[in-house]
């Protein structure tokens, strides 16, 4: 499973790569939002600090702006995705976007049927924000393991980021049914790697270490 962080804020990206498992980065407009920088200069900066994939998100919602949106941020580096939202318009552009040879991340996607047009218009990734459909008293998880039946069944490329993650349950039932890859806020990233009996080890062993015989 792959491990993309879910922001736009530089430094947390930084310290999520010390984990030393970090794949890629997922942003949108409202993350750049909170860092008050210029669009671009944010996207340029992430797709120059690290390797791995960036999705960069469009803000136009008509089949042409998007594409011709889409078309300049790809020239800020090779390892950038563009991000197009699950709407007709959008999957008109990512039909044509695939055709060039450009890499989409279909996101607002809140049901298998959407994943089924996205996947079948060319998406390289799609997003279903399971966070947001367990806000409304639906069960997220269960929409991903829906699109992964019916990616199976037909032999979609298309991979499954699972977005709006809130908790590591989330990231844990996502592993479990083998989704390729969890986008995750930095909050969360640190705390999947902590556990209190781990702490209360750790502190045990110190402490009887210092009755070692030197």
């Amino acid at each position: 499973m792959k491990f993309f962080i879910d922001t736009a804020d530089i430094n947390e990206i930084r310290k999520a790569r010390e984990f030393g498992i970090l794949d890629g980065v997922t942003t949108n407009p409202s993350l750049v939002s909170k860092v008050k920088r210029p669009y671009l200069e944010v996207l340029t900066e992430i797709a120059r600090e690290i390797e791995g994939p960036v999705s960069a998100e469009v803000i136009a919602t008509d089949s042409a702006g998007i594409v011709r949106e889409a078309r300049e941020l790809a020239k800020i580096g090779g390892n950038v995705v563009i991000k197009v939202p699950l709407i007709a318009e959008g999957l008109k552009a990512v039909k044509t976007l695939s055709g060039e040879g450009i890499k989409t991340n279909v996101t607002l996607c809140f049901n298998a049927l959407q994943a089924l047009m996205a996947a079948k218009a060319g998406a390289t990734y799609i997003s279903p924000f399971v966070g947001r459909l367990d806000d409304i008293a639906s069960e997220g998880m269960e929409v991903v393991e829906e699109i992964m039946t019916i990616y199976d069944n037909y032999g979609f490329d298309t991979e499954i980021i699972v977005a709006s993650v809130r908790n590591p349950l989330h990231i844990k039932y996502a592993a479990m049914m083998g989704a390729h890859i969890a986008t995750i806020p930095y909050s969360v990233f640190e705390s999947i790697v902590k556990h209190p009996l781990t702490d209360i080890g750790l502190a045990k062993f110190l402490e009887d270490y210092k009755k070692v015989p030197k």
